[in-house]
């Protein structure tokens, strides 16, 4: 089912003003992907609710982000990122009921990220009229309150339960499948997303970002070091650079990312 459109204002809240969740990983990780069960404290203050002149630098800067790379870079970036999510589901073995990430399992948590592949297929099964979000930011700051309603996870044990008896056979054909598709296409049909229309030039890295993420999950869940492929950690960085530009939460982000002190409780870009 189609979630619904959730309009924001143009400072990227909610427009019913209701703030955004953000939330922490175990041993004190950022959560920057809404996972299930971490619901966390409110972290719409950072940018919902502040003096004028923060929202104002954040709509300054919400022009500025835009995520803006070539169509063969966003393929090659979505390839190689489900191609190690293949790999690394490949390697769970028989600890599907592991604890993965939140209250989902291993498999739950795998299905979900399985959908960042079926979403593109299902998305372009149904061509959009007109480009309504213009950019994977606007994407993410239009689906905050969608990605933290309580039905993510109930989607995500359902996908994990639709990929049968062999999970990690069922994901490598779905990645096979989707890929060729991706491959087929030139990054310019509009697709109808959750959020509304989108080019799909557009859309895809905010899939690499979701595999990126979910797969470092998975990883970390398994014991593995997360070696994110450079291309996807590149195109997945650079949409948390464009989120924190837009929303005026760069200085805490660049604070954290150079050693010092921790960032604040619940802090996300998402």
């Amino acid at each position: 089912m189609i979630e619904p459109f959730v309009p924001v204002d143009r400072s990227g809240c909610p427009a019913n003003g209701v703030g955004r969740r953000g939330g922490r990983r175990g041993g004190g990780q950022v959560l920057l992907l809404g996972g299930p069960g971490q619901p966390g404290p409110w972290a719409g203050g950072a940018s919902c609710g502040m003096g004028s002149a923060v929202l104002g630098h954040a709509r300054d800067a919400a022009s500025l982000a835009r995520m803006e790379f070539a169509w063969d870079d966003s393929r090659r970036a979505f390839t190689d990122a489900a191609e190690w999510f293949v790999a690394t589901t490949a390697l769970v073995g028989d600890r599907w009921d592991r604890p993965g990430l939140g209250e989902w399992d291993v498999r739950a948590l795998v299905g979900h990220t399985s959908r960042s592949l079926l979403t593109v297929e299902t998305y372009l099964a149904r061509p959009a009229a007109a480009v309504q979000v213009a950019s994977g930011t606007d994407y993410f700051r239009a689906t905050r309150a969608a990605a933290a309603d309580p039905a993510v996870a109930a989607r995500g044990r359902g996908a994990g339960t639709a990929l049968g008896a062999d999970p990690a056979a069922a994901v490598a054909e779905i990645a096979a499948r989707v890929l060729a598709l991706v491959d087929s296409r030139d990054g310019a049909e509009l697709a109808t997303t959750i959020a509304g229309g989108m080019r799909l030039g557009d859309y895809l890295p905010t899939r690499t970002f979701e595999l990126a993420v979910h797969t470092t999950d998975l990883a970390t869940a398994l014991g593995l070091p997360p070696e994110v492929p450079a291309t996807a950690a590149a195109q997945a960085l650079h949409a948390v650079a464009d989120l924190a530009v837009a929303d005026g939460l760069a200085g805490p982000l660049l604070l954290a990312a150079t050693g010092r002190p921790g960032l604040p409780e619940g802090f996300s870009v998402l």
